[in-house]
């Protein structure tokens, strides 16, 4: 999954907000279909689901927050909202900064969207998300990269010639496939298990969360709703 590149000095920051009387959850919504706005200007997806039914466990009343993606570890460390539930994969650059609950999906593979299933990707131009792990992948290679602020950018280049493919989360791709545009067959193993992400100082309410995962674990539950929303492979 996503990967944020850390650097800014607002990062190192700590806000704890202790188990306020409401839990503020912060999420992009706009990476369809672990989270997105509906119709209703909700805010809607895997992890809303996900998220509901872990504050019900936890016995938490919580809210939802959207913020930008490419602001939103400095968000959370500055106090706007007290975790990200936003397809965040657990990586050992993020947990110098925030902290983590257990994964609550496995990794989801990358993928490729193209107008065309015969694309040279090594000798084309291949736009990701900025700050993504599928941008520092396509970089690693020493392939042509152009970097966008939202998922609906990097689509938009390939749709208008301006990119190649676009490298992205194997679920969000299949969002997208259709209408002159195509999967490739090749995909990527990269990143780590999706988490939440919480202050360093917030260990406490972290804690909250973590059991609840582990108990949609044990019954079952999570496997049925990561199966209906189709975002990665199943415990």
């Amino acid at each position: 999954m996503k990967s944020l590149i850390l650097g800014t000095a607002a990062l190192a920051l700590t806000a704890g907000m202790g188990l306020a009387d409401t839990v503020r959850l912060g999420t992009e919504g706009a990476y369809a279909p672990w989270n997105f706005v509906n119709d209703a200007g909700e805010i809607d997806g895997f992890e809303r689901e996900l998220g509901d039914e872990l504050c019900k466990r936890a016995e938490l009343t919580c809210e939802w927050v959207k913020n930008d993606w490419d602001s939103i570890i400095p968000n959370l460390v500055s106090g706007n909202y007290d975790t990200i539930i936003a397809g965040m994969s657990i990586t050992d650059e993020r947990d110098e900064v925030i902290d983590f609950t257990q994964a609550y999906t496995p990794p989801d593979p990358s993928a490729y969207l193209a107008q065309s299933a015969d694309v040279d990707l090594a000798g084309g131009v291949i736009a990701a998300q900025a700050t993504t792990i599928q941008a520092a992948f396509i970089a690693e290679q020493g392939w042509t990269l152009v970097e966008f602020a939202t998922p609906e950018e990097t689509v938009a280049a390939v749709r208008s010639g301006e990119a190649d493919a676009v490298l992205a989360d194997n679920s969000f791709i299949d969002t997208m496939v259709g209408d002159g545009l195509v999967k490739l067959e090749r995909t990527e193993s990269i990143g780590g298990g999706v988490g939440m992400g919480f202050r360093e100082s917030d260990a406490e309410l972290r804690g909250k969360f973590d059991a609840a995962i582990q108990s949609m674990k044990d019954d079952g539950t999570l496997n049925t709703l990561i199966a209906k929303w189709e975002v990665a492979s199943q415990w």
